[in-house]
Order: structure tokens, then C-alpha cells, then sequence
């Protein structure tokens, strides 16, 4: 028998508290609740890297940020790594994707290049030249097709000011479910088992979003987070209030009526994808393929949402490296809450044990397949007592074309900061953000879930940072043993 296809669906920047069956009442997302319902939803899942291109890559080659050294946005993938669609075109799959990538060049030559058959790219950063939607709205509303037009508002009077002037039957978020139906329908009518990556951009700010998604929240009375002060600000390691008051700005102080609208926009966003992942799942009940399709869903990394002061990600915060993963596989996958905690680079290995494939040796995750089968498929499982995650902070961010908006400098380091490479680790109970010659952070998550009160110099916690300090410490060690040691003893 072949092996089962694979869809696999992420979303941008979505934080694990905004789906409804990860315990948000104020948000509406059925579909997504009633694929949880249906999957392994994974309660305590982590990314490696709260940005997207480190992230992404590390889903797909099951390696570390500092392992694949993709640590940065719009930066090269080393030559010498290969992606999970590679992996998968090697053993029979017809692979495919739709959305946002996010690979550098940014170009549809290069996307192929890493093991796509086909492919319908649309990035959303600064990247329109090379867009497939920018390419297809050309088409069909030309007038549209600029980003200082689709990303427009069209404000009403007393109602969301982030409601885009671009109609829903025209967004980008529309067009990607579309195109990823469509995709599905032709790969399904092939003769290979079929990988489809269907990445959604949204709910990535600015946080446009058309109707009737943009008046979706109009009387739902979110709750925002706490305001944070500069004297707040001030008591952060030095590269945490570097990253948050880069280019000079104060996000804290953000009006507070208009950060209460960019939540509504936010969760509607999320409610529109919402739709297209119900549409896409339908289509798989639709071709027969519900019970031999492998669905993940996921998302890139979260949002602080003005949480710490912080707009965006980039930190170790919960609101960004927390985030959703169901896993679905029919009669294999036993659905339920599972609380163990998972790492993304655990995914590619757990995929390939799921489908009952070789897994590639290169990757340095955890397969939870024998966990969410119940022994079915995997080797033996081994809970985690320890997750982590790294970034460069303040980000080193390099645009098309090349220009460095905040380079980094040898000998002088990234905006003041010499060492900006941050390390994290988490427990169940703990958190600890390493920042070499610059302080640190300690969370007792059990007394302080919202990650306010920061305990790292306390000397009643001292041996606590010592042992956290030390896992990190292994980690680094640890983590690459079969890719720099076994290979070479095992060729003697």
C-alpha cells in the first residue's frame, strides 16, 4: 500500500490561545476546533525560533536554528541542507505548495529547487514582483493589484479602522484557500501518495481584513493585555529593550482604543482562515481521502500583541513561541489533549514515522508518533523534560536587494548589543532566556503565567538558573552527536 498523502496547513503568526478549542471562548474558528477534535492536538508545543524563516526552516529540516544557520529573515538556506518536500519527492511523493514560503531569493526558480513538483508563491513581504497572487489579481482587479491598494483600509465611523478596502472574494487569504483546493484536487487525481504545504500569511499584521471578517468582533469586548511603562522597559535584559524600542518607537504606549480594534481584526483574520482550512478539509471528505491523508496543522510562531510592550515576535514570551499543532491521521492518530511537551523540529520525524517511511537521519527532533498512535507507528517514545528556542535579538534583518536595516558588526554586535544571540529553555513549571553578557530571565510559569515578575537574580533561585543554565549548556553540546560523530565512525 502507498503511503498515506500528507496536507499540511500553517497559518502566520497565531498564538496557541487563539483557537477556541485551545480554550478561547471569544473566538470563532469551528473548523479549526473540529479538526482538534479529530487529531492529536498537541497542548504544549514550542517553536525553535519566534520568526519566521529560522522557524519554518526548522520544521522542515528538523534541525536547530544554529544547526541550519537559516537564523535570520530573508537570508539563504545552506547548501547543504535538505527540506522535508525534498525528503518526501525522494521516496515517491508529487509535492506542492501554496502561500507564503518565505525563502531567500524569493523566487518560484528557487522554491522548486528545494524539492517542490509545483508551486503557487505568495510571500507578502515586500516580495510582490514575485507573487502569484499579486500575478493573479492583475487579472481580475487590476486596480487592486498594488500593495499600497490591497493593503488599504476603509475605515467606517465608529466601527474597525483596519476594515481592508480589498473585498473578501479578492484577499489574499481567500485566494490561497482556493489555490490550495484546487491543487489538492489535481495532486488527488494522480498516482502518487501527494504533499501539499498550504501556508496562509494571515494573521501576520498590518491587520487589514476585509468584510464580513472586519466587523466579525465589532461588540465582542476583547481583553487586552497589561500596559506595560518605560520603567517596566528599563528593568528587561538590554536586548529585550533593544528589540522592543527598535527604530526608536514605543509601542507601549500605543492607544489602547485602536490596540483593542487590532485584536478584533486579528481574531477575524484567523476566523476568515478558519473558513478556507473547513472548505479544505471538506474537499478531502469530498475525494474520499479523509481516512488515508495525513493533516497537520500549525502555525510559524505567535504574536505578543502589545504584551511586554512588544508588537510582533522575536522573543521568548509565551504569546510567541507558543502556538497550535493538531495532527490527524484516521485510525492511526488517536485524537485527544496531549500535554507532553513537543518541539517543531519533533514534526518532521514524527511525520515520516506516521507515514511509515525511513526517517532521514539528519534531524534532531523527537518522533511523538508512538505517543499520539498509541504504540501503533514509531520507535520508542521519550517525553521531553526540556524545550528550547533561539534568536538573534535585536533581530539582524536583511531585505531584498540586500540592504541591512540592523546589521551585524563583528566586534560591536547588532545595535549596541555585542552579543545578540539568545538561548531559552522551558520546562513544565519553568523558564529561563540566556542572554550572553547581558542578564537573563527566570519565569516560574506554575505562580507567574503571564511572565511579569523576573526571578533570575534572586538568589533563592540560584540553583534553579544553574540547572536551567546547564540544560542549555547539554543542549548545545548534544544535539548534533549523530551528524558530526556516527557518519564518519560508521564510514571507517
Amino acid at each position: 500500500m502507498k503511503p498515506p498523502n500528507i496536507l499540511f496547513i500553517m497559518t502566520d503568526q497565531q498564538r496557541f490561545d487563539c483557537v477556541g478549542a485551545n480554550g478561547n471562548p471569544l473566538i470563532s474558528t469551528p473548523h479549526m476546533d473540529r479538526l482538534a477534535s479529530q487529531s492529536a492536538n498537541m497542548l504544549s508545543s514550542f517553536v525553535q525560533a519566534p520568526v519566521c524563516v529560522p522557524s519554518r526552516q526548522t520544521f522542515f529540516s528538523g534541525r536547530y536554528p544554529h544547526c541550519h544557520r537559516n537564523r535570520v529573515n530573508y537570508t539563504p538556506l545552506d547548501e547543504g541542507e535538505r527540506l522535508l518536500q525534498s525528503y518526501l519527492k525522494d521516496v515517491g511523493y508529487a509535492t506542492g505548495f501554496v502561500g507564503k514560503l518565505h525563502y531567500y531569493p524569493p523566487t518560484l526558480d528557487y522554491a522548486l529547487s528545494t524539492g517542490f513538483d509545483t508551486g503557487e508563491l505568495h510571500d507578502a513581504a515586500h516580495c510582490d514582483a514575485y507573487s502569484s497572487y499579486v500575478a493573479w489579481l492583475r487579472t481580475v482587479a487590476p486596480e487592486m493589484a498594488k500593495r499600497e491598494r490591497y493593503r488599504a483600509t476603509a475605515g467606517v465611523e465608529g466601527g474597525n479602522p483596519c476594515r481592508s478596502d480589498i473585498p473578501d472574494e479578492w484577499h489574499e487569504t481567500t485566494w490561497c484557500g482556493r489555490e490550495s483546493r484546487a491543487m489538492l484536487r489535481s495532486m488527488a487525481a494522480g498516482e502518487k501518495p501527494f504533499f501539499l504545504f498550504s501556508s496562509y500569511w494571515r494573521p501576520h499584521a498590518p491587520f487589514e481584513v476585509p468584510e464580513p471578517w472586519s466587523s466579525m468582533y465589532d461588540d465582542v469586548d476583547i481583553p487586552l493585555p497589561q500596559q506595560v511603562d518605560a520603567e517596566y522597559i528599563g528593568s528587561l535584559p538590554p536586548p529585550v529593550q533593544a528589540l522592543i524600542l527598535r527604530g526608536g518607537r514605543e509601542p507601549y504606549l500605543a492607544d489602547r482604543e485602536r490596540l483593542e480594534w487590532q485584536y478584533r481584526s486579528y481574531y477575524g483574520a484567523i476566523s476568515q482562515i478558519d473558513r478556507e482550512v473547513g472548505l479544505t478539509l471538506d474537499v478531502l471528505d469530498e475525494l474520499g481521502l479523509s481516512d488515508r491523508t495525513l493533516v497537520v496543522f500549525c502555525s510559524d510562531h505567535g504574536d505578543q500583541m502589545l504584551e511586554h510592550g512588544l508588537r510582533g515576535k522575536n522573543l521568548f514570551f509565551e504569546g510567541s513561541i507558543h502556538i497550535p499543532l493538531m495532527v490527524r491521521l484516521p485510525g492511526i492518530v488517536e485524537s485527544g489533549e496531549y500535554r507532553d511537551l513537543v518541539e517543531t523540529t519533533d514534526v518532521l520525524p514524527t511525520v515520516f514515522d506516521l507515514c511509515g517511511l525511513p526517517v532521514p537521519e539528519r534531524n534532531q527532533g523527537r518522533s511523538f508518533a508512538a505517543r499520539v498512535s498509541q504504540g501503533k507507528l514509531g520507535g520508542p517514545y521519550t517525553e521531553r523534560r526540556h524545550v528550547f528556542s533561539e534568536n538573534i535579538v535585536p533581530e539582524v534583518i536583511t531585505m531584498p536587494g540586500g540592504r541591512l536595516t540592523c546589521p551585524y558588526e563583528p566586534g560591536k554586535g547588532v545595535a549596541g548589543i555585542l552579543h545578540p544571540d539568545a538561548k531559552m529553555v522551558r520546562t513544565e513549571r519553568w523558564k529561563y532566556c540566556y542572554y550572553v553578557g547581558n542578564g537573563s530571565e527566570l519565569y516560574d510559569l506554575a505562580e507567574d503565567p503571564d511572565e511579569m515578575h523576573n526571578l533570575a537574580d534572586d538568589p533563592e533561585h540560584a540553583e534553579t538558573v544553574r540547572d536551567l543554565r546547564g540544560a542549555i549548556l547539554d543542549w548545545l553540546i548534544t544535539c548534533d552527536e549523530t551528524e558530526q560523530i556516527a557518519p564518519r565512525w560508521c564510514d571507517v
